[in-house]
């Protein structure tokens, strides 16, 4: 048994070990079976008694070993609470530490190399916002799509808008449209609760902009996710991620009146908005787990309802009847 993880040392847990298959046992007695000098043991006995893991009582003294299912699961609560006030204190010196850099001027990039100090930038980012985030959405992601973090995300980016007039301005890679359950889940609740959305066939990088302040690039270095991120803080390099990010704006097609229609079901809705994004059939089959001719005759039976010839034209008509 491997009690040195608990705070025992290697005699305290042979000795506890002993009085264990010995109950009741005197120091002499103790000493016997272990076949070790009696000398040291009043010392270890008593370090035992201390910690709650050893009764000492009668003349001479006889010991006996705390039940080993108590004894050791009171150990265990013990490290588990000095490991919680740890991981508290580290939490506490990682605030000091990044609000320190951050009252740098000189630092204007900061690297981050674990995904709870990214998670943190990226809530501090979104959080503290006064006017504006924008975003470039691609895959990979640190929140599951249509998981309950990326839900609690959605509501918080939601409640900010509602409540503070915080303006969120995302650009969706087409990736992004048709990664599974992501438009469904994610962007439509999103851009029904005010966020200003566009698509662009691909992005050249994830990005996260708060107001006119500081930027986040985050990097997947491997395969398990997000590994490595940027903090940028007000520079030259920050000014020339603000322009890339408005001239992709600009040249990104608005998915924003998908949101709006609550006369067609979900299905239609997101047909509509990947057709609108200029998804091929192929895509829009993989976004909804279909084959690929399945997604040719859905496509096709809604242009023949909407009595449209063309993608562009059955977007015009949806839109004269008032589907978007």
């Amino acid at each position: 048994m491997e009690l040195a993880v608990l705070g025992l040392s290697a005699d305290e847990e042979r000795v506890y070990e002993a009085l264990v298959a010995q109950p009741g046992s005197t120091v002499a007695a103790l000493a016997d079976h272990l076949g070790v000098p009696a000398g040291p043991l009043p010392r270890i006995l008593t370090s035992l008694v201390a910690k709650h893991l050893v009764t000492r009582s009668g003349r001479p003294p006889r010991y006996l070993a705390a039940p080993p299912d108590i004894a050791i699961h009171q150990l265990v609560q013990q490290r588990e609470r000095e490991l919680s006030a740890a991981r508290a204190k580290v939490h506490s010196l990682s605030e000091i530490h990044r609000s320190a850099n951050r009252t740098s001027p000189e630092l204007v990039i900061e690297q981050l190399t674990d995904r709870e100090t990214i998670a943190a930038a990226v809530e501090h980012l979104e959080s503290e916002a006064r006017h504006q985030v924008r975003v470039f959405d691609t895959p990979p992601y640190y929140e599951s799509p249509g998981g309950q973090g990326a839900a609690r995300n959605t509501q918080a980016q939601i409640a900010r808008h509602q409540n503070d007039g915080v303006v969120h301005r995302v650009i969706y890679s087409q990736d992004a449209l048709t990664w599974p359950e992501k438009l469904e889940t994610d962007i439509l609740p999103a851009v029904r609760g005010g966020e200003l959305a566009r698509t662009r066939r691909s992005l050249p990088l994830k990005l996260i902009i708060r107001d006119d302040q500081d930027a986040l690039i985050p990097f997947d270095l491997s395969r398990s996710g997000l590994q490595v991120a940027y903090l940028v803080r007000r520079s030259p390099l920050f000014t020339a991620l603000e322009a890339l990010f408005e001239g992709e704006w600009a040249q990104a097609v608005p998915l924003d009146a998908i949101a709006g229609d609550t006369r067609q079901d979900e299905e239609t809705r997101s047909l509509l908005a990947m057709m609108m994004a200029g998804l091929t059939d192929t895509a829009i089959a993989h976004a909804n787990g279909w084959s690929t001719r399945t997604a040719f005759r859905r496509i096709q039976a809604l242009m023949t309802e909407l009595g449209a010839s063309t993608r562009f034209q059955a977007g015009c008509l949806a839109e004269r009847r008032g589907w978007l």
